[in-house]
């Protein structure tokens, strides 16, 4: 639940910290007062929209904290996410400076806006004024039912997703067809095009690293004769003319083992000549091996020659380096397989047909989960609807056939009857402004109460309600704070009397003669004042503080 809310330099608002306990808790006030600024700096606490606006006049920036009890759900998001739970709870804190930049954080450390949102949908539920509104959209409907079918089955969010994704498949499978019964010209030339190529490059089998080995041995090859020449010389002058350096160097080695054995200083320079000799020795095995290996081969020569200038030719045809041949024809290999998939039409009737079937299978098991939501929620809404002075009213969700979409296979529809007898028709065709006012009411309550949120604020959804039936929004919100924490903004003294706490809100003039809006808890005499004052308006009787006492006793 919501414990407290500091809020610093926002709109109107100098300085206001509140503490909030359980139960049903009520905002009040003159219009203009800031209400719904108390609303609104909670909402941007929670990851909403902010811009330089929001920022108090003369001020340097706008500071929101909201410090909340948390819940086992919110307590995994802060461990998958590595902010710290050590003090239980999980503080939220938004800063948006004169010039429209935006800071978060959540338990002192840095943060998103997203990530405050994630955060805030597992502690926060918040009922617009203008909720009705959006009920009169299609769209907004089957939110609304899905939304209610994923609170008693978080699976079923999967299941849109699931229908959304088949959906698209099948449909890209469609487009796929469509575009080559409509090009199927064009794609016969690209894929000879294609095959040409393709068998060009099947012809030349040109391998992975072939052309660095080739252009290798094409060098070894076309100065055969010189490399013999050299390595013979080297063998000649090493081990093989009338006075061969190896030779000398080994008799060399032997006078100055003779002479070591007189004076031991000439060891260091005897160990050093040894290595020599046995390097030169390796290396005239070395040379011997090289120059029985190459060998004048004109005809290889001519072999390699031809090889090099077919792959540097067709390197140039494709306009790659040669090098690249190889990943060039795996590439069009690829393309040549895909349009030649692209281009059996009996295969893509036959793809597409099986796409559509998956997305039927599981857009019917979703019609089903809905259907089962649909009586559900038409049930508790009429039954809400009977308390609301709509007696005999019924309340139905319809789930009314239409062309497969990326939502199902069914459109969502609320209908309703304002009295017995009457045949329930859509929503934005027969409610009027007080019963829209009431079901949008009843449906913010039973959705409220079917999920697992802790706090839920719902901002003046009683406008457009009076009288009796306000008194009996009272109650509804006031059962609902026996399980939730509940916040309401509100204009009704019938509502705000049913509150265990009571805030008022109020406009003040400072000294400089700037406007800021201030919050007060009420006590039981303030309460009669504030009830009194919505009962009676500018001036307050004894009267209307009578019924104010009476309306807080019931």
């Amino acid at each position: 639940m919501l414990r407290t809310l500091t809020i610093r330099d926002f709109v109107i608002v100098d300085t206001i910290e509140l503490e909030f306990s359980n139960g049903f808790t009520v905002l009040t006030g003159e219009t203009g007062a800031g209400k719904s600024i108390l609303i609104d700096a909670l909402q941007l606490a929670l990851g909403g929209r902010g811009d330089a606006s929001m920022v108090r006049e003369g001020a340097a920036k706008a500071d929101i904290s909201a410090d909340f009890a948390l819940t086992s759900a919110a307590n995994v998001w802060l461990e998958q996410n590595e902010f710290d739970t050590d003090e239980g709870g999980a503080l939220l804190r938004r800063v948006i400076d004169n010039a429209g930049r935006s800071k978060s954080y959540i338990n002192g450390v840095a943060a998103t806006a997203s990530q405050l949102r994630e955060l805030g949908e597992l502690l926060v539920d918040i009922h617009g004024q203008h909720a009705h509104q959006s009920l009169l959209k299609l769209d907004a409907q089957r939110a609304l039912l899905d939304n209610q079918v994923a609170v008693r089955d978080p699976g079923a969010t999967a299941q849109v997703q699931e229908v959304a994704s088949a959906y698209k498949a099948w449909k890209a499978l469609a487009r796929q067809r469509e575009e080559f019964e409509t090009n199927a010209k064009n794609v016969l030339l690209e894929r000879e095009r294609l095959e040409w190529q393709v068998g060009e490059l099947d012809k030349l089998a040109v391998k992975p690293g072939e052309w660095a080995e080739i252009t290798n041995e094409h060098s070894r090859l076309s100065h055969a004769a010189s490399l013999i020449e050299g390595a013979q010389e080297a063998l000649t002058a090493l081990s093989e003319s009338e006075q061969p350096i190896l030779s000398q160097l080994s008799s060399l080695n032997q006078k100055l083992a003779k002479l070591a054995g007189v004076d031991a200083d000439l060891q260091a320079v005897l160990d050093c000549m040894e290595p020599a000799r046995i390097q030169l020795q390796e290396a005239v095995y070395a040379l011997n091996t090289y120059v029985d290996k190459v060998e004048l081969d004109p005809e290889r020569l001519s072999q390699v020659d031809a090889r090099m200038d077919a792959i540097h030719s067709t390197a140039r045809k494709f306009r790659v380096t040669p090098d690249e041949l190889p990943d060039e024809h795996a590439t069009l290999k690829a393309k040549l397989q895909q349009l030649a998939d692209a281009s059996d039409v009996e295969g893509l009737r036959k793809q597409e047909e099986k796409a559509k079937a998956a997305y039927l299978a599981v857009a019917q098991k979703l019609s089903a989960t809905r259907a089962q939501a649909a009586q559900r929620l038409s049930s508790q809404v009429s039954d809400a609807m009977q308390e609301l002075s709509m007696s005999g009213g019924r309340f139905v969700v319809a789930l009314n056939p239409c062309e497969p979409a990326a939502y199902g296979i069914e459109q969502v529809e609320f209908l309703v009857a304002g009295h017995a007898g009457v045949v329930p028709r859509p929503l934005a065709k027969v409610a009027s402004g007080g019963e829209l006012a009431r079901i949008s009411l009843a449906i913010s309550v039973i959705t409220a109460n079917a999920t697992t949120v802790p706090t839920l604020i719902f901002d003046e959804v009683d406008t457009g309600i009076g009288g009796g039936v306000a008194e009996v929004v009272g109650r509804l919100l006031k059962r609902l704070g026996q399980s939730r924490q509940v916040l309401c903004v509100t204009h009704l003294p019938q509502v705000a009397s049913q509150a265990n706490q009571h805030f008022q809100v109020a406009k003040d003039t400072t000294d400089g003669g700037k406007t800021v809006s201030r919050i007060d808890v009420l006590d039981n005499k303030a309460r009669v004042e504030e009830v009194a004052r919505m009962l009676g308006g500018i001036e307050i009787t004894e009267t209307t503080r009578k019924h104010a006492r009476e309306l807080l006793a019931s």
